[in-house]
């Protein structure tokens, strides 16, 4: 949105200047879906809170988890991002003023993942999450690159309940831990995509970001985003 703190987009190179807004067209690889983003810079910084879906097995490095993509499956109009990528989810994204909103379409699995990556691009000083319940976390992340120190503090939710997690922290993955803070945090989320009784379905996950406190973030989250209507202003 104009003038939004929330500039969510797909992610396609980690490093160089000419990919310092995060995406660029010549790449055939995303990582992931972050929510801040610099652009016409020449110099990188934000790409916070990076969100990527996969499948099957658990990767928390960022060539596992990363997906290759075609142009011809990518569609971008303001307020509205979609691509099918080849891991075979179809990704949905729209923002409010400070808030961003997924849609992930999975094939029937009941090993649907979503990664949380907090040590994306820019040096990491800094970060914490906290899951706050079965379909809730928290955190934030302090960082250096063009600004020397930057935070961003955020709170997340997604549509349905999760049945596992995990949060690595220097690499090694706690299944069920619900804490952690360092300068090299990740989870995973795994949930039933399956579409029957079970549950299933497309999984949603609503972010929102603030400069000030965890508290801020979620007041913007509830305010911005009171309900799972995705299509809600879409023509």
């Amino acid at each position: 949105m104009p003038f939004g703190m929330v500039q969510l987009s797909p992610d396609t190179r980690l490093t160089g200047w000419d990919g310092c807004s995060g995406y660029h067209y010549s790449d055939h690889l995303i990582y992931g879906f972050s929510h801040t983003h610099l652009s016409g810079t020449g110099i990188s910084d934000y790409g916070d809170i990076l969100l990527m879906p996969t499948v099957g097995k658990v990767s928390l490095d960022n060539r596992g988890y990363a997906s290759s993509f075609s142009h011809k499956d990518e569609t971008a109009r303001p307020g509205y991002y979609s691509v099918k990528l080849d891991n075979n989810v179809f990704v949905e994204l729209t923002t409010t003023l400070r808030a961003g909103l997924h849609r992930y379409t999975y094939p029937a699995t009941d090993q649907a993942r979503i990664i949380l990556d907090l040590t994306h691009r820019d040096r990491v000083l800094d970060s914490g999450l906290r899951i706050t319940g079965a379909t809730t976390f928290v955190g934030w992340r302090r960082s250096q690159s063009w600004a020397r120190d930057q935070i961003v503090y955020f709170a997340g939710e997604f549509s349905q309940p999760f049945t596992a997690w995990g949060i690595s922290k220097d690499d090694q993955v706690r299944e069920g831990m619900t804490e952690v803070r360092g300068t090299n945090v990740k989870a995973f989320f795994t949930f039933d995509a399956r579409g029957d009784a079970r549950g299933g379905g497309p999984i949603l996950v609503k972010v929102a970001i603030s400069a000030v406190s965890i508290e801020g973030a979620l007041r913007n989250l509830h305010a911005e985003i009171s309900d799972w209507n995705f299509d809600y202003g879409q023509s």
